[in-house]
């Protein structure tokens, strides 16, 4: 989510919510490692069907096979928890 807690910034600041790629956070953004995934790159989440999340951002926790799924509320987010799951990029065309 975008709280304080998960992200380290304050509602007032100009760059709340705002990924790397200077969209705004939403359901169906990841954070990747720019490594081992390119920003813009496609993606189908394991338990998460209905979705083809976007790699719109990046983090300092964000390395290697790893990846953060934005979620609405920080409640959604500790729900959903830390999990090991299949991740598949979505080829374009």
């Amino acid at each position: 989510c975008s709280c304080r807690k998960c992200c380290d910034k304050d509602p007032s600041d100009k760059w709340y919510g705002i990924t790397a790629t200077g969209a705004k956070a939403r359901w169906g953004t990841v954070a990747v490692d720019r490594k081992v995934l390119k920003l813009g790159s496609k993606l189908k989440i394991e338990g998460l069907p209905d979705t083809v999340f976007r790699a719109e951002d990046v983090g300092g926790a964000v390395k290697g096979k790893h990846i953060d799924v934005w979620f609405p509320s920080h409640e959604d987010a500790i729900e959903f928890g830390v999990r090991k799951i299949i991740v598949q990029r979505v080829k374009s065309g």
